[in-house]
Formats: C-alpha cells, sequence, structure tokens
C-alpha cells in the first residue's frame, strides 16, 4: 500500500510501453433516490448465508435454505441524502462505518480476470477526516472474505493507492473497501480503479446507441438524462432513436432538452413499426454502414438508465481479450433496489431461457446486500444478454449479421446463441445496469406477444438446439397448449398453432411479414372473448351459478403435488364435458390475477379474469366444440414437428446468414429509406 497518488489515467509509461487507464470510479445516486442507496452504499453487516454444499443434497434441507437464503438481513439503517455530496463525494458522520461492498462500486474483479488483458489493478481512495480507516476486502467464489490491506488519514486527509492482483479470482469474487470515519466525521472525496494496460489499448471506444421506441415521453427523458451526462459525452458516437409508433418522440414535451444536450449526436430515423428485432436491426444496420463507432449498444426506451455503465461497459468491451458482448443488468424500475436477473442462459433441454441454475431470480439488495449472498461472489457465465442493455462491437455485426427479423422476443437470446458459435462471449457485467418495467407486470405469456413467444422460441430452438429434436421443445409446447385450452385461453392457443403453422412456412417468409403480422394477430385473436379486455368489470355480467363450489373449496389455496398432478390429468378430459347451466350466460367465479392459475381455471365453465397489469378484465368462456377442434389440430402440428424436426432445423440454418444480412435487412428497410432519400 502507498499513500502516494496513482498514475492519471492518461499516464504512460515508456519503458513498459503500457499506459494507466481508469476502469471504475466511485459513483453515487444521480437523483439521491433512498431507494437506490443500497445499490451504492451498505451500511449493513455481512451475514454470510449457508454454503450451499454444507446443506447437502437433501430436497427438504435445500428447499430450507432457498427459503433461508430469500430472508432479509436489514435492520433498517439508513443514510440521509444530504451524506450526498456530489456525484462521487460521500460524508460520514463521526464514527460512521459502511461499506462500498455493493453492486455499482465494488469492483468485479472475477469478470475482469476471465475475459480482460487486466491481471492487477490499483485501487485509490480519497478520504478527508483525522483518524478514518480504509480497509480494503476481497471475497472468493464460495463468498467468504478476506482482509487485505488498511490505511489510517493521519493529517486532515489522505490519498491511499493500494497494488491488488487478479489471481485469485479464476472461479469468482470481488474487492472493495470499507471506511470508518473519525471522531470529527469523514468525507470519501472519490475513489477509482486502474490499470497498467498495454499501450494499443489506450484510447477508450465509441458506441452508437440504438434505441427503439414507440414511447415518446420515457425516451426522451431517457435521451435527457443521456445528454445531461457531461463524463458520457466523450464515448458517444451517435444516440440514434428508431421511432416506431403514432406519437413521434419530436413532439414530446422532453424532446427541446434532449436534443439540447446531445446536439448533433442525435438522430432520430423514423419508421414503420416492425418490432424491437426492426427497430434494433436498422440501428446495427446504421452502425455497420457509418462505421464510425467501435461499438453499438442495443437499449430500451421505457428505462432508466444509470449512465457510469455505459462508460464501463466501454472500457470492459476495450479491454476484453476478444471481441466481446457486454450487457448490463436489469433492476426493478417500481423497486428499484431488486435485479432481476444476474446472468440468464438458455436452457439446452427445454430450449428456454432462465436465470443460470445456481442463482436467483428477483434479488433484492435492499433486505440481503452483495457481501451477505454468497450465491453473488462466484462468476456468472451466461448464453446472452437482454437488449435492455446490451453492448455489441461492430465487429461482431458484421461478422454474424444483425437481428433476427422476428419482430420482438428470442431475438437478443438468438444473437448471443449465434454470436457464442462464433467465438464472442457475452458477459453480463456488474456495475452496469438500467432500471426497467418489471416482466411480471405484464401480460405477455397470454396477449398478441405469446404468438412471437412461441414462434421465435421454435425458430431459435431450430437454428440452435444441440438435440435432433430440439430435446423437449415439442413435447414441452404441446403439453402448454393442452394447459391453455384447458385454462380457457383459447385466443392463446390459436395464437400458438398459428406461431407453430407460420414456422412451417420457412426462413424467408419472416421480412415479409414484418410490418403486417402484428395487426393479423390482433384482428385474429379478437374473435374469442378472453382475448376481449374490459376496463370496466360492469361492462361483464355478475357471477352466478346453479351449484356453489364443490365443498365451498377456495381458489386461493396452491394445491399439493399430488392434487397438481391429479388435476392436470383429469382437466383436458374434463374440457368435454357439456357446458354447465347458466354459464352461458354468467359468469361462475371472479378470479384475480395472481390466482388465475391452471388448476384453478379448469374447474370452472366460465370465469371473469382479470389481467396481470391490473387495466382490465376478460370474460373466459368454455366451448367443447372449440376444444375438441383445437385439441386436434394442435395434435396433428406437434407429429408434424416432431416428424420434420431435423429437415426444418437445416432449413433455417441454412438461410440464416441469409436473413440476419445487412442486405436482407436494407430491403426490408427500403420503403421508410426510399422516403427519407425523397425528402
Amino acid at each position: 500500500m502507498s499513500t502516494t497518488p496513482a498514475t492519471t489515467p492518461a499516464g504512460t509509461d515508456t519503458a513498459t510501453g503500457t499506459v494507466t487507464r481508469l476502469l471504475q470510479r466511485q459513483i453515487l445516486p444521480l437523483d439521491r433516490d433512498t431507494d437506490v442507496f443500497p445499490l451504492y452504499v451498505d451500511l449493513e453487516e455481512a451475514k454470510l448465508d449457508t454454503d450451499r454444499h454444507d446443506v447437502g443434497g437433501d430436497k427438504a434441507a435445500k428447499d430450507l435454505n432457498n427459503a433461508a437464503i430469500r430472508q432479509s438481513t436489514s435492520t433498517g439503517r439508513k443514510l440521509h441524502p444530504d451524506q450526498i455530496r456530489s456525484r462521487t463525494a460521500l460524508r460520514l458522520e463521526p464514527s460512521q462505518l459502511l461499506s462500498f461492498g455493493t453492486y455499482f462500486n465494488a469492483f468485479p474483479a472475477s469478470y475482469w480476470r476471465r475475459h480482460t488483458v487486466v491481471d492487477a489493478v490499483e485501487l485509490t481512495v480519497d478520504v478527508t477526516g483525522p483518524g478514518s480507516v480504509v480497509t480494503v476486502y476481497k471475497s472468493m467464489a464460495r463468498g467468504h472474505s478476506q482482509r487485505v490491506d488498511a490505511a489510517t488519514v493521519e493529517g486532515d486527509s489522505g490519498s491511499f493507492t493500494f497494488a491488488l492482483d487478479l489471481k485469485p479470482f479464476v472461479d469468482g469474487g470481488w474487492y472493495w473497501y470499507d471506511v470508518v470515519a473519525g471522531d470529527d466525521g469523514a468525507t470519501v472525496d472519490g475513489a477509482r480503479w486502474t490499470a497498467e494496460v498495454p499501450a494499443d489499448r489506450a484510447e477508450h471506444g465509441t458506441v452508437d446507441v440504438c434505441i427503439t421506441t414507440m414511447l415518446p415521453d420515457m425516451s426522451a427523458r431517457l435521451l435527457g438524462q443521456l445528454g445531461d451526462t457531461e463524463e458520457l459525452q466523450p464515448y458517444l458516437d451517435t444516440v440514434m432513436v428508431m421511432d416506431q409508433g403514432k406519437d413521434k418522440v419530436t413532439e414530446s414535451e422532453y424532446f427541446p432538452a434532449a436534443k439540447a444536450g446531445l446536439g448533433d449526436k442525435l438522430r432520430v430515423i423514423v419508421q414503420g413499426n416492425l418490432g424491437g428485432s426492426g427497430g434494433y436491426a436498422r440501428g446495427q444496420l446504421e452502425s455497420v454502414r457509418k462505421g464510425t463507432a467501435t461499438y453499438a449498444m442495443m437499449m430500451d426506451d421505457d428505462v432508466v438508465c444509470e449512465p457510469e455503465g455505459i462508460i464501463r461497459a466501454v472500457t470492459f468491451g476495450d479491454l476484453a481479450k476478444r471481441p466481446t458482448i457486454v450487457g448490463g443488468h436489469m433492476f426493478n424500475l417500481y423497486s428499484r433496489a431488486q435485479l432481476h436477473s444476474f446472468g440468464e442462459i438458455v436452457q439446452p433441454w427445454r430450449f428456454w431461457w432462465q436465470t443460470r441454475l445456481d442463482g436467483y431470480s428477483q434479488w433484492d439488495f435492499g433486505a440481503r446486500n452483495l457481501r451477505s449472498s454468497r450465491w453473488l461472489h462466484k462468476r456468472a457465465d451466461v448464453d446472452f444478454n437482454g437488449w435492455f442493455m446490451c453492448l455489441i462491437p461492430r465487429v461482431v455485426l458484421e461478422e454474424v449479421g444483425l437481428s433476427l427479423p422476428v419482430f420482438i422476443k428470442w431475438d437478443d437470446s438468438e444473437f448471443g446463441l449465434r454470436a457464442k458459435q462464433a467465438g464472442y462471449p457475452t458477459v453480463s457485467f456488474p456495475g452496469a445496469a438500467v432500471w426497467h418495467i418489471p416482466w411480471t407486470d405484464k401480460n405477455d405469456g397470454l396477449d398478441w406477444q405469446s404468438y412471437f413467444h412461441h414462434r421465435n422460441r421454435i425458430i431459435a430452438a431450430l437454428l440452435h438446439s444441440p438435440y435432433e429434436r430440439g430435446g423437449r421443445m415439442v413435447r414441452e409446447s404441446l403439453n402448454h397448449q393442452i394447459k391453455h385450452l384447458a385454462s380457457l385461453q383459447y385466443s392463446t392457443a390459436e395464437l400458438r398453432h398459428l406461431a407453430m403453422e407460420d414456422v412451417l412456412r420457412g426462413p424467408h417468409a419472416l421480412h415479409g411479414e414484418l410490418a403486417t403480422k402484428l395487426p393479423e394477430i390482433n384482428a385474429f385473436r379478437k374473435q374469442w372473448s378472453d382475448a376481449q379486455l374490459h376496463a370496466d368489470r360492469d361492462d361483464l355480467p355478475e357471477v352466478r351459478r346453479k351449484k356453489p363450489p364443490k365443498k365451498g373449496k377456495s381458489d386461493i389455496e396452491i394445491p399439493g403435488r399430488k392434487a397438481t398432478l391429479v388435476a392436470a390429468a383429469l382437466a383436458p378430459l374434463r374440457q368435454l364435458r357439456p357446458v354447465r347451466p347458466m354459464a352461458e350466460q354468467y359468469p361462475e367465479t371472479e378470479l384475480p390475477a395472481m390466482d388465475a392459475s391452471w388448476y384453478n381455471l379448469v374447474k370452472y365453465d366460465s370465469a371473469v379474469v382479470s389481467m396481470n397489469d391490473g387495466t382490465s378484465v376478460a370474460l373466459y368462456q368454455r366451448d367443447p366444440a372449440h376444444y375438441r377442434d383445437l385439441l386436434k389440430r394442435t395434435l396433428d402440428i406437434h407429429r408434424r414437428f416432431h416428424r420434420e424436426w431435423p429437415q426444418l432445423a437445416q432449413q433455417y440454418r441454412d438461410a440464416l446468414a441469409e436473413i440476419t444480412s445487412p442486405e436482407a435487412w436494407e430491403k426490408t428497410f427500403a420503403p421508410w429509406t426510399d422516403a427519407e432519400e425523397r425528402r
């Protein structure tokens, strides 16, 4: 440890041919929102959970441990907003102890160790306040921490530099620092993590930020956030907004401020609604054709961004051993300390995206901090990163192609798998993140999006499944289809069936359908009452039934495993029985979204069901004739998929390079690019 200042980020060592680059700096919340404080600073103690190897393989013990891991360890200690003095400076009260071992301020050593040319770092912490102590810690992959070094402010202030090796982090682990204030309090004026890197890595890259939008106000506020961040400006090449909505972002009341902040770096591209994949592909195409930015970053429009994360992602990409996709994490916009997932994979047998097998979703850092969460210390290796925030090197786009033309859903995960196959890894990088509306508040598994979920999952499996017939893909599709049928969700079942029929039409139909498929399926699904949404419950009849529920059983109780299996076996058969008297005129029950699971829905011949987003209700009605017809079609098409899977997979794989090429996308964009040229 040294008390001399670290080499400046612009410093060059001519003897060794290296330069010093800033990897990460201490940051504090932009808006002083107390909900996000646990992501930046931590006042709680570390209470590490039990090692899973100590728990063993007993299912009951594992279930108990998983429940314990979710329990809050927070004591409710709070940091006062006034203690945040600036973006980088924090004031501590006398004798106060706090940790910077947090999501945004701990250093993710294992990710740098695994994926970059960096093999050692220097941490410099600037502290004002006599008697204040800085202590540096590291953790290992199994979560336990070790004290590394410490320093004490002997005068009024001190600048302490700690040399830190990355060798012990092959499987996981972090570095961080804690500060204890002296008797007169302290101010942590700043901290920075730097590294000596080869001279050819001296210059940072630049990024084209690609935002696809139909939400003018939210996207304009995001643009304003990007334009207001002074430190970010040198990293921005172009900020492209693919405006696909009826209401234009340029008409938002927030747009003039965004335009003033970004100036000539802002470009608004107007085109028809081609979905997320069409919007992002346009940004990718423009970035590749322009050729001036090192990276293109896909970013959702309905997010709040941590701008420092863009800088960190670019820096990590600059120093990666090979071109690497660098993804950010997603936090819940409404519960801002809650992390959606720390790293996602595509499970190859089921071919479904999910949080990695030894991780947890919906993790609340306000309840259990980073230092107390053992699983967060193992490096999370991923297959892809969601395009709510994802940095893609331009050279990767040039080699593997642009987005798959699938409108929405699975475009990001398919791209990650395609890039991985070509030798380009994806890293979901801690310390880079956005806040986004959580998936749980949407109805995308049942509404019009169910078509794209199902079609695109099958296409992605045809392209990338390592199994001859897609593993469990076809069987699971059949199970889900029967579940929707038995749950009276006929519009969803019909959309999923249509999705499978469209897959059989082959890959070359995808581009032509981008602009037309959404209105087609919206018109198609409105034939069924479960797709006809009512904002006012009184639009639908009151609940009436001839006989009361059997034994007065409640829909609130969740059935056990045996009861669930019995219900699953009997539900398809029950749908063949005649509809009960009165059920055609009156719903038999009302089910809130949280209780509208299949094992409840299968009990009824009609029901009023509320949607997950809380805005509307729909009437579910059983139709035995429709059920029999769709069940027959369902069995037939799944037999066909099982039979023809190998040939269909080869057809899609042979066409992949063509349908994701810039040339194919240029033809799709021609109606709007030609109009742009005429203007």
